[in-house]
């Protein structure tokens, strides 16, 4: 009967629940995303107030201080020639150049002056274009520097030893840069082929005056011109392009020597 009696009772079922793992700290992640919004939002409008109520010279300061490839002094004043150029081209950085004389290595010292010349990480527009017309190359001789004509860039003024202010600026460079080692250069003039049918060629005299227009712009820029061991004029003799009469066969060559 006490057996009987005891089915009757309501049985009890204990159920336990486990918390899932990332049932615990959820949802912080959209406070880091708008903490960023709000710094950039931040950044956005002081960029804009600063544009708001700086000057046209305070802009170009700041722009030159985040442009290391150029080095500007307080006097630094546009050069008067007719393109414009930025007389701060002229002071452009070299790459740190090994002394020739302690580094024995003609390798090393022609790759920093490679690297001084190509334009690498350059951030002046201005300075980049410029560096186009230069290429350089490593031969028995030396390191070569050839300064080319670019299409509608020529170096000097048409059929003359004229140099056009690219040139001007390019020697100036070169100077700085050349002039941080002691190996001395030779200067050599290249022009195009002129039709058979001129009574006078002037390649000859033309190749040679412009290989000196290169030396006497140098020398002008500060470099030492007992460094120059010959000027020389090829004439249209060693081409750089298939057609003779090419203008980009126009090139100046300075070589470093070994």
């Amino acid at each position: 009967m006490a057996a009987a009696k005891g089915l009757n009772k309501p049985s009890i079922i204990i159920k336990r629940v486990e918390a899932a793992a990332e049932s615990g700290h959820h949802g912080g992640a959209w406070k880091v995303a708008y903490a960023d919004f709000v710094t950039a939002m931040m950044a956005f409008f002081l960029l804009m107030w600063l544009l708001s109520v700086t000057t046209e010279e305070q802009k170009t300061g700041l722009a030159d201080y985040f442009a290391p490839s150029v080095i500007q002094t307080p006097s630094s004043e546009k050069t008067g020639s007719g393109d414009g150029q930025d007389e701060g081209v002229r002071h452009a950085v070299e790459a740190p150049l090994p002394d020739s004389n302690s580094a024995g290595d003609f390798e090393e010292v022609a790759r920093a002056v490679q690297d001084s010349l190509t334009g690498t990480g350059a951030e002046s527009a201005q300075l980049t274009n410029l560096l186009q017309h230069v290429v350089t190359r490593m031969t028995d001789e030396g390191l070569v520097i050839e300064l080319g004509d670019l299409t509608d860039a020529p170096l000097f003024v048409e059929d003359t030893a004229q140099p056009q202010p690219a040139l001007n600026e390019l020697a100036g460079i070169i100077a700085r840069v050349v002039g941080r080692v002691t190996n001395d250069v030779a200067i050599s003039g290249h022009v195009r082929a002129y039709p058979e049918t001129l009574v006078a060629s002037p390649v000859w005299p033309l190749s040679d005056a412009r290989a000196h227009t290169l030396r006497n712009l140098l020398k002008t820029n500060g470099f030492d011109e007992g460094r120059v061991q010959r000027v020389s004029g090829y004439a249209d003799r060693k081409n750089r392009r298939s057609n003779p009469m090419d203008p980009l066969n126009n090139r100046i060559e300075l070589i470093l020597l070994r």
